[in-house]
């Protein structure tokens, strides 16, 4: 039976990804290339329940639609998305250090899978008895494990990739996990359609968590059969040390301190998207239909996008980055613009949500790009150290952009997209000037 599994798996992956080539696993140790078709749709399974589980449990949309209809103070509300990519970035110094120790690090990756899967029900079960200040109180520390227990996946996520997955297969990898997610989230876009004037009770948020904890464990339990080898374990030691060692990385090697600068100032993509939403909100009277239709915008951009950007990125995963970018800030100018000058066109309750879905083709773009251009830039045990590295500082500059939005006394939101936009085109500069990642590059 697992023969015969096997056999049709590796003749699907060589139809899926047009398999000749016979160097393809040249980055990859030989007993991982062996098995490279298995562990290539166990990784895009358990890919695809955690990108659902992200989706279902969307935190610029459905956790703040939750808190709102809780009664949750504001100022708590804006706390969320610092803390869901802060907390998972900032530690990953530390968390490097400790998973460096490990020859097995697919478990790692397990672990923060299961403890996302806590938090989600935790929150969930907060939708079902509590409301007020003292719920925003249990569902800001829910969100801080959510975040710390996702910097333990991504850590080890880019190592295990690195290991198990041949360097021209990763993109892809990401791009059909991604477009199969956003298929089921076109459903629940769809859904919230349907129920269209109909309130949407805190319960029925509730139930919604609990499938997407749900998710999160299915995509632990798939993760743990993944065939990894053992690997490097150099650089082990205290871990507050090792951290602030693997620091100079930035100092020495300029192809990656380019490279985290690029990446810092295209976060203006994933720091605008929360304002367009709000301008929408601000222009309707339909709660339920537009929650339904950004649901459905994204699902949608995701489904119809990530293989393309999958398959540019192995091509070349900085042009992926710059043209992903290009939208998303030729989008901020857009916005900007019709704010300005014609400003009751967002009155039409499907105008934005459009806007929002080539938005996020964009992002879609700018993430599995960058995704790519990292695992590929770094080899061996330098893999776990660049993602350290990279998602530590990012982290630290997210938490001080979150202070843009002060801005919006005395420029509006439509000034802090054009900031926004004009720091894109810094960004998009910068990742002209980034080198192309040779095929032999390790």
């Amino acid at each position: 039976m697992k023969a015969s599994l096997k056999l049709k798996s590796e003749n699907f992956y060589e139809k899926l990804m047009n398999e000749e080539d016979a160097r393809v696993c040249k980055a990859i140790d030989e007993n991982a290339c062996k098995v490279v078709p298995g562990n290539f749709f166990l990784t895009i399974i358990s890919y695809f329940f955690t990108k659902l589980a992200d989706s279902v449990a969307n935190m610029k949309v459905i956790i703040p639609w939750i808190m709102e209809s809780l009664s949750v103070p504001l100022f708590l509300i804006s706390f969320l998305v610092p803390i869901k990519e802060s907390g998972s970035l900032i530690p990953q110094l530390i968390i490097g250090a400790y998973v460096r120790k490990l020859p097995i690090r697919k478990y790692v990756w397990c672990l923060g899978s299961l403890l996302q899967a806590l938090s989600i029900i935790g929150i969930g079960i907060v939708a079902w008895n509590m409301t007020g200040l003292s719920a925003g109180i249990v569902i800001i520390i829910l969100i801080i494990l959510l975040s710390l227990a996702r910097g333990l996946s991504s850590v080890a996520a880019k190592d295990v990739i690195g290991k198990t997955i041949p360097k021209s297969r990763r993109g892809a990898l990401n791009g059909y996990s991604g477009s199969l997610a956003g298929l089921i989230v076109i459903g629940l876009g769809v859904y919230f359609l349907i129920v269209g004037e109909k309130p949407f009770s805190p319960q029925n948020f509730g139930i919604l968590l609990f499938s997407a904890g749900f998710f999160w464990i299915i995509a632990a339990l798939t993760y743990a059969n993944i065939a990894e080898f053992e690997g490097e374990t150099d650089g082990g030691g205290n871990a507050l040390k090792v951290a602030f060692k693997k620091l100079s990385i930035l100092k020495t090697d300029a192809d990656f301190r380019l490279f985290v600068i690029t990446r810092a100032l295209f976060l203006c993509a994933v720091l605008s998207a929360p304002f367009f939403v709000i301008i929408a909100q601000q222009h309707s009277e339909s709660s339920t239909y537009l929650l339904g239709l950004f649901i459905l915008s994204s699902g949608l951009a995701d489904f119809s996008s990530s293989i393309f950007w999958g398959k540019l990125s192995d091509v070349s995963s900085k042009k992926a980055m710059i043209i992903g970018a290009s939208i998303s800030t030729i989008l901020g100018f857009l916005v900007f613009a019709l704010d300005t000058f014609y400003e009751n066109i967002f009155n039409i309750i499907w105008v934005m949500p459009l806007i929002y879905f080539v938005l996020t083709v964009g992002y879609q773009g700018i993430r599995i790009g960058r995704k790519t251009y990292l695992v590929d830039l770094a080899g061996g045990n330098k893999r776990t150290d660049y993602v350290a590295v990279s998602n530590t500082v990012i982290g630290i500059v997210l938490l001080f952009a979150g202070l843009i939005g002060i801005l919006n006394s005395f420029i509006g939101l439509n000034g802090i997209i054009l900031v926004l936009s004009l720091i894109g085109v810094i960004g998009i500069f910068l990742a002209s000037k980034l080198p192309e990642i040779a095929e032999d590059h390790n």
